[in-house]
């Protein structure tokens, strides 16, 4: 029987909110947007609906976008894919120091999270319904921060200087080897560089059973970011090769 493993990964979320909850950050990051605060509510339920068993895949993202997971709560959370796709509609809250260039606005955001749309429109296309998706795969992102310059310019967690990035580490470590203990997948796919890197230094390190670790492959898929040339040169397609070069097997476009 397929264990419910919601209520770990939840603790697991909790947990990792409050160790970020204790950093601090300095230049050039102005504000600190943690949606596992201010949009629990719909992570829970996305959790609670589509990652209660384990998986088969796992993917992990780097951290939220600005219209993605920083608006929906949902890794790689585009508004529209989170609303009719993935079918979470619990409401957003407002972060306690709000970026008056970047506001929450949840569901009701204009603006489209460029590498959610593809991540989730891949998703539909090649699995059909989402609940054929989540079957076997599910979708995490490693940091749940989103850091922002006093500008408004996003700023990824790599970049953070080096006493304050192994502090976020320490803490997103923890969380991920809890969330890979429950979820048990076959196969932890990294969207880009840095997550495969995340993925592999915990695998190797001692956070994680060896049984376990040894029982998951770890591999990489383009990052769907608009930034990446190679990614608006296909994506989709892209990661289809990338897969099935891992040997991971999809239902073909429209069959599911």
């Amino acid at each position: 029987m397929n264990p419910d493993v919601a209520p770990t990964l939840l603790t697991a979320a909790r947990d990792l909110s409050r160790a970020l909850g204790a950093l601090r950050f300095g230049e050039p990051i102005a504000h600190v947007y943690d949606p596992l605060t201010y949009a629990w509510a719909p992570y829970e339920a996305y959790v609670r609906k589509h990652g209660a068993t384990r998986k088969r895949v796992v993917l992990l993202g780097m951290n939220p976008g600005p219209f993605g997971m920083m608006q929906t709560g949902v890794p790689f959370g585009e508004v529209a894919a989170v609303r009719d796709w993935i079918g979470i509609h619990a409401a957003v809250q407002r972060p306690r120091h709000e970026h008056p260039r970047r506001p929450i606005e949840g569901n009701a955001c204009q603006r489209s999270e460029v590498s959610g749309r593809r991540l989730w429109g891949w998703a539909a296309q090649r699995f059909g319904a989402a609940q054929a998706f989540f079957a076997d795969w599910f979708v995490l992102n490693y940091c749940p921060l989103v850091f922002l310059e006093d500008s408004g310019r996003n700023f990824t967690p790599d970049k953070l200087p080096a006493a304050q990035r192994q502090a976020v580490q320490a803490a997103c470590d923890r969380h991920l080897a809890a969330a890979l203990a429950a979820l048990a997948p076959q196969w932890a796919i990294g969207v880009g560089a840095f997550a495969e890197r995340r993925l592999r230094d915990v695998l190797q390190g001692d956070l994680v059973d060896g049984s376990l670790a040894r029982q998951i492959h770890v591999g990489q898929i383009l990052h769907p970011s608009p930034a990446s040339p190679a990614a608006n040169r296909g994506w989709a397609e892209a990661v289809d090769r990338q897969l099935g070069q891992l040997g991971i097997a999809l239902p073909r476009p429209g069959a599911a």
